[in-house]
């Protein structure tokens, strides 16, 4: 899974971090589109020797849950991560004062849905980039969440608490290292189905204006 995950990351130019210890921390987002699921997956890689890695998979939402759908923070809808790597934009740092995650420092981009339903919708509103609290935090103080709810409003957030415990010890050993900064590359599977989607239509669009125009050419 590791060479995947790796040759996804090459083929979209990202880099791929490779000094002892230094994390390559990558989201990968699901083709489901139910808001309220851990159903996507959060990947931690990295080398520990020349030719020996250590890779880690974490089950976590890269999407709001279903409460701020239907309650966006913001008039022009919740924020929803996009697909992209976001180089040096995090470190650790306090979530909402409560207790140490990464942290947003850097711009990200973002799409707000603003339909205000149950569903995610990645069609409709306007991309943005700035700062927006888009952290990387953990549910439940302890143990495994149900459901994603009011544990995100367009945050990276893990399902289990001892997942994240042992995830911010390996930030901990990084940033020891390498100092505070921290980058996050998203992996969006849905854009990848959007954009099939797309292309099948246009082709079939396409494809029925040719046989309309044949239909309709005058014969002499």
């Amino acid at each position: 899974m590791l060479a995947k995950i790796k040759s996804i990351l090459r083929s979209k130019g990202y880099i791929i971090f490779a000094r002892p210890f230094e994390l390559n921390i990558v989201g990968l987002r699901s083709k489901s589109t139910e808001a309220n699921r851990f159903d996507d997956e959060i990947h931690v890689f990295y080398k520990v020797q020349p030719l020996k890695w250590h890779y880690h998979v974490y089950k976590s939402t890269t999407d709001p849950g279903t409460f701020w759908l239907k309650n966006p923070l913001q008039k022009e809808g919740t924020a929803i991560l996009a697909q992209g790597q976001y180089i040096n934009a995090y470190g650790i740092g306090m979530h909402q004062g409560k207790y140490k995650a990464l942290v947003q420092k850097k711009p990200v981009n973002i799409l707000r849905d603003y339909d205000r339903n149950a569903y995610l919708d990645f069609l409709n509103g306007k991309p943005q980039s700035g700062l927006f609290g888009i952290n990387i935090h953990r549910a439940l103080v302890n143990g495994k969440a149900k459901e994603v709810d009011k544990f995100s409003a367009g945050c990276q957030v893990f399902e289990n608490t001892a997942d994240f415990n042992e995830f911010m010890a390996l930030c901990e050993k990084h940033k020891s290292l390498y100092g505070n900064l921290f980058s996050y590359t998203l992996v969006d599977f849905r854009a990848a189905r959007r954009a099939s989607i797309r292309l099948a239509l246009i082709g079939t669009l396409t494809l029925g204006l040719g046989v309309w125009l044949l239909k309709s050419r005058p014969f002499f």
